[in-house]
Order: C-alpha cells, then structure tokens, then sequence
C-alpha cells in the first residue's frame, strides 16, 4: 500500500469522523457548561479512551464480524492485520453485503436531513425539499424497493438481505437518536443530576453517533489498521474542540452541510461498488476533502460578512 495512498486515507477518515461529530459535539458542549471543571476533564480524559478506543475500536471488528461470522471472533481480529491473500478474498467476497448495508445506511441518513432536520440553506434547493417531508418515507422506500429489485434481477440474494439490513439499521439508530434528543432537554433541566450520571449519557449518546463515520469508513477502505487510526484521531480532534472552542466551530455554520453532502457522496460509493463496478479507492478521501473544503469556505465567507456588518 503506497504511503501517499495511506496518509491520504487516513486524513480523510478523520475529517470524515470530525465533521460527522459535530452535531454530537454541540450536544455534549451544551451537557458539559452545566459541569464542573473537574467532570469535564474527566470527560475528555477518561471518555477519549472509551469513545476511541472502546467504541470506535471495537465496531469495526464487529463490523467486519457480522460480514463474515466464519472466521469467527478470533479470526476477524487476526484477519484485519494479516496479509494473507486467502483472507483478502475471503473478506472481499462478503464486503458486498458490509457496502450495500452502509450505503443504504449513509443515503437514508442524508435524506432525512435534506428533507427533515432543520438546517441552514448551503446550497439551492434545500429550502424546496425542507418543506416536502411528508416525502422523506416515500422517498426511501422508492429507493429501497429499487434497489432490492436490481439485486433480485442480477440474482443476488445477499445483497437484498443487505439493502434491507442497512434500512433496518437505519430507523433502529434514527429511534434511538430522536429519545436521545428528548432525554438531552431532560438532562439539560436537571440541575440535580450528578456530573457522572451525565458524563455515561455522553458517553451512550456518542457510541450511536460513531457509527456514522465508522460506517462511512469502509467507503474509504477495508483495512481496519487506517480506519482505527483516521476515526481516532478524528475523534481526539472533535473531544479536545468539544471542551475549549466549540462556540467558534458553531459559527461555521455550513459545516453540516458538508457533512451531510458528503455522508450522500460515501452512500453512492458503497452502494455502486457493492454491485460489482470498480470505484478507485482515491475517489472517497478526494470527495471528502472537496466537499468539506467548499462548505467550509462558504461558512468562512458568510461569517466574514457578519463580521463586517458588526462593525
């Protein structure tokens, strides 16, 4: 694997997991102003080791696990660092199922922000759908019943029990986020509730936000070494901003929507190349960087106009 190939990944896994976590962060920057000094060093302390090395270490492996049960636990954890040919084709074979999954996953999640979240309008069009959300369970299930009816007509079994999978998982997690929410209005109302009873909400809370970049690392690549390092060190990041300078990341206002256009972008990677076309393993990062980059811009050249009107 070429070095420039690997630096690349590894920089656009942890962009990917920053910008991912933003919403997670904000929502644990709100938890935390109501702690002491002392909780919120322990926090970012104690919950970098469980969030990173916990979490995002061990939903990969079981990731990679779920997608191939015969190699059994040991066998995955060996398998993500060998270099055995017969186990690249093993975990090769059954990565249609682990893409098709994640993709349906990442573009049923884009679509219930373009069509459901509140957001701020990065590009045209995002008002027109923000008013259509009625159609946000039309649209997905249009797209679920697509793409169950081509893997039924290249006879492909596997990945219509994949397609379906990643829909299930989708509204699992979706539900689970939505009570999440409202348990945060009840966390944020009571004064009474002790700074360890919040920091286990925090930590439960950031395990179901991690799957989104976990998910949307394997659009990146396969090999769980660069995915455990870019998704940790993309998680270090957003700890260290979600303590000392959130309120600056929030003026960046497009950032989400980068985010968002990107999770879209990951979604049409995973679902193209579990079908069998070749999708060069540079395409994923590049896009990353890209889109990022533009929406960051954007927000930099909004919040210097806001600036100027101040003064």
């Amino acid at each position: 694997m070429e070095i420039t190939f690997i630096i690349l990944t590894i920089l656009g896994l942890s962009i990917f997991e920053i910008i991912t976590s933003i919403d997670n962060a904000i929502i644990n920057a709100e938890v935390l102003n109501t702690m002491s000094k002392k909780a919120r060093r322990w926090f970012l302390l104690w919950g970098i080791l469980f969030s990173v090395f916990l979490v995002r270490g061990l939903l990969p492996f079981l990731i990679l696990y779920l997608t191939n049960p015969s190699l059994g636990v040991w066998g995955v954890i060996t398998a993500a660092f060998s270099n055995d040919p017969e186990v690249a084709k093993s975990i090769q074979e059954s990565s249609h199922v682990l893409l098709i999954s994640g993709g349906v996953f990442l573009i049923f999640l884009f679509l219930h922000w373009l069509f459901l979240e509140p957001k701020n309008f990065g590009l045209k069009g995002e008002k027109f759908f923000s008013k259509q959300g009625a159609w946000f369970y039309a649209a997905v299930s249009i797209i679920l019943t697509s793409i169950v009816w081509y893997a039924y007509a290249h006879n492909q079994p596997l990945l219509q029990f994949g397609a379906v999978v990643g829909s299930t998982a989708f509204f699992i997690i979706h539900g689970f986020r939505q009570y999440a929410e409202e348990q945060e209005k009840n966390l944020l109302a009571k004064s009474s509730m002790s700074d360890l009873s919040k920091i286990a909400y925090l930590e439960v809370l950031d395990a179901s936000f991690s799957i989104d970049g976990v998910v949307g690392a394997f659009a990146f690549t396969f090999a769980i070494p660069l995915i455990l390092i870019g998704n940790g060190l993309g998680a270090i990041v957003i700890r260290h901003l979600t303590v000392s300078n959130m309120d600056k990341i929030k003026k960046y206002k497009y950032l989400k929507n980068g985010a968002m256009y990107s999770i879209l972008v990951l979604g049409i990677v995973m679902l193209i190349d579990s079908f069998g076309f070749e999708i060069p393993e540079w395409i994923s990062p590049a896009v990353t960087f890209m889109v990022v980059g533009y929406f960051f811009y954007k927000s930099k050249l909004d919040l210097s106009k806001i600036q100027k009107i101040l003064k």
